[in-house]
């Protein structure tokens, strides 16, 4: 199984760069194949319609939305903003969202943050949720949220606390089980989303499990 694990932060030296490298060792760990990245990889302007229907989606989106459909899952390690998500993170999926198909749809994804706030950037992830499962992403219920961020990191990069190493691979482990149970057994599949421009072979295209 691929996993593609960004890291919304332009940043090289962020806490949020530094939490999708140990979540992305802990992938390889699992077995399974890591493909990493960070948001400032894909470079693209903010999106405009005319700019779309004139000159269509920037390089930037259209090499992200290749990485998305080379995975079977996604993992975001995303920083918050004022207490929602990063502009630079939110426009990549908007150009993104763009294509058809467009890759966030049923795609098993996971969200991890980091913040030297004590509640660790957890309220950015639940903003992020909503454009997420909006285009069909199968959101894990679990988020992690790694607070005080500025001082949890040692010179070698894992997390000084124990319990937060073992959480941390915990869920990355229980995410990974699910997702390669929804690649290898498709009686699992579940369709959840409410993109009205999806134009896939479901007949119904709002939210509902079947």
């Amino acid at each position: 199984m691929r996993v593609f694990v960004l890291a919304g932060s332009s940043r090289e030296d962020s806490v949020n760069t530094r939490l999708a490298s140990l979540v992305a060792a802990q992938v390889e760990r699992s077995g399974a194949v890591v493909d990493l990245a960070r948001i400032g990889d894909f470079a693209m302007p903010s999106y405009d319609g005319d700019a779309e229907a004139a000159d269509g989606p920037p390089v930037g989106a259209a090499t992200l939305r290749e990485r998305l459909l080379a995975a079977q899952a996604l993992v975001i390690a995303s920083p918050e903003y004022n207490a929602s998500v990063p502009g630079v993170l939110k426009n990549a999926v908007d150009w993104v969202s763009r294509f058809r198909p467009q890759p966030f749809k049923d795609k098993q994804t996971l969200l991890v943050s980091a913040s030297p706030s004590m509640i660790g950037g957890n309220r950015g992830l639940w903003a992020l949720r909503v454009p997420l499962e909006h285009l069909g992403a199968r959101v894990y219920p679990d988020m992690f949220s790694l607070a005080s961020a500025h001082t949890a990191f040692g010179d070698q990069g894992d997390l000084h606390d124990a319990g937060l190493r073992e959480r941390l691979a915990n869920t990355v482990d229980s995410f990974l089980a699910l997702a390669e149970a929804d690649t290898r057994y498709l009686c699992l599949q579940r369709r959840w989303y409410e993109f009205l421009g999806d134009e896939s072979s479901a007949p119904v295209t709002q939210r509902a499990e079947g």
